[in-house]
């Protein structure tokens, strides 16, 4: 018999899906940068900004955002921090093997508030991970959008990710892309110092749409010099992933007043959170 409409998403929500690691490179001394596609060779569908539950049996489960677009067809990507025991698990696995997920949860970025606007990225740390499968939307449907801005920051040159797309992004007419880090080692040509400081280095409209992903202090900064710009609250979108457990909105650990980061978002216009005690 089929399964309805209603079973298949109940089936994304509460059962693990296996897939197939199909490249695995360690990106940092703490992060693994994988490739999957779904073993039963099924496409994954997902919006830019959804998450994932990442799971190995006997190990347990962890949130991970979505790393790839899903222009991208066929495979899609994410990136595990070793900070645990489920991730450390993951992050001992190689090309060939197998893993679980559950998802795609929760609500992406916006596009369609995103679409025939500027829209500038602001990355931090491992924050360009979720947002990457922004980046990749938009560069592969780049008409939909006017004026294209990525900021990217990082603590330490060796922190950055992505190697090969920073390559690309340097290079390309599609996307104004602007980079630094806090600390410079010595063979460090580009701009250090502050995120915020790659605000001087740029002419960003007041009606631009902005999205951040990154550590909590630095949204605090980073909004602080949008609203000088005269961008409001509402063009303003936040990822707040990192508060993430369950995924399906039941075990309560995401809960901010009202809201629950899993469901409701992780991605809120910064009109929604910003008077929520503890949501930034």
């Amino acid at each position: 018999m089929k399964k309805s409409a209603l079973t298949k998403t109940t089936d994304t929500l509460f059962t693990p899906q296996k897939a197939k690691i199909i490249r695995a490179v360690q990106a940092t001394q703490t992060e693994k940068h994988f490739t999957l596609a779904l073993a039963n060779k099924e496409k994954f569908q997902f919006m830019p900004g959804q998450i994932l539950e990442v799971s190995l049996f006997g190990f347990g489960e962890i949130p991970i955002g979505i790393a790839s677009s899903p222009t991208r067809e066929n495979t899609f990507d994410i990136v595990v921090r070793t900070v645990g025991r489920v991730s450390a698990a993951v992050n001992k696995l190689d090309k060939g093997d197998h893993l679980f997920i559950r998802g795609p949860l929760g609500k992406g970025f916006p596009l369609d508030k995103l679409i025939n606007n500027n829209v500038l990225i602001v990355a931090g740390g491992i924050g360009l991970c979720p947002t990457r499968s922004l980046i990749q939307y938009i560069l592969d449907r780049r008409t939909d959008f006017k004026t294209f801005t990525l900021f990217y920051g990082t603590k330490t040159p060796e922190q950055q990710m992505f190697l090969d797309d920073l390559k690309t992004w340097r290079l390309s007419k599609d996307v104004h892309f602007f980079e630094t880090v806090d600390v410079p080692n010595a063979s460090w040509q580009g701009h250090a110092g502050l995120i915020t400081k790659l605000f001087k280095q740029t002419n960003i409209s007041s009606n631009t749409r902005v999205v951040l992903c990154g550590p909590p202090v630095m949204f605090k900064f980073v909004i602080f010099e949008l609203k000088k710009l005269g961008i409001i609250d509402q063009n303003i979108f936040l990822d707040l992933e990192r508060r993430m457990k369950c995924g399906v909105g039941k075990c309560g650990h995401c809960q901010i007043n009202n809201k629950y980061v899993c469901t409701d978002g992780p991605v809120f216009a910064l009109s929604e959170i910003r008077f929520l005690e503890e949501a930034l």
